[in-house]
């Protein structure tokens, strides 16, 4: 076996689709080992039942493994990141990465202008993923999380909206 090989052999594909109820039970534990202030399933539920989120699950063949999510909403021109998470155990694989990517995309296809979120001003992986793809800090809410309290920095991205049927790749929505 060639060197190419072995380097191929770690890699890892992954499938993101719209997450269903049967995804829910993955989609709680996977929270509950990311967050220390967890979201409920009835939580989860409420987007599935009509709320107009962007909510995807990532799934790892060929198990069909649920290894994280994305969820986003948009209202006009702007939208809210609301989680993106990866089980622990697949962490470090690109998969928050691919992941926020693609609700990027799928949000500028909506006309979204602007991406906004909150993350836990000592989360440093986070904070250097959401830099990665151009989001920068515009504000701080104190004391915004609880278990532990801390304060959360908000973060905004400009996108560029595709139009007229334009392909838009998510490196190229930053305004950097």
């Amino acid at each position: 076996m060639g060197s190419r090989a072995r380097a191929q052999a770690g890699y890892v594909t992954a499938l993101l689709r719209p997450a269903t109820e049967s995804d829910l039970n993955d989609v709680v534990r996977i929270e509950r080992s990311c967050f220390a202030d967890p979201w409920s399933e009835e939580s989860f539920r409420r987007l599935l039942a009509g709320h107009p989120a962007i909510f995807q699950v990532l799934v790892l063949p060929p198990e069909n493994r649920i290894a994280g999510y994305v969820i986003a909403f948009a209202i006009g021109g702007d939208a809210e990141l609301l989680n993106v998470a990866v089980e622990p155990a697949y962490r470090g694989k690109g998969f928050a990465g691919q992941m926020l990517d693609a609700v990027l995309i799928q949000l500028g296809r909506l006309g979204v202008r602007a991406a906004f979120l909150e993350v836990r001003e000592s989360n440093r992986a986070a904070l250097g993923l959401y830099g990665s793809r151009g989001f920068k800090e515009i504000g701080r809410r104190k004391n915004y999380y609880r278990r532990p309290v801390e304060d959360a920095l908000v973060m905004r991205r400009i996108l560029e909206v595709a139009e007229d049927g334009e392909e838009r790749r998510a490196g190229s929505f930053a305004d950097r």
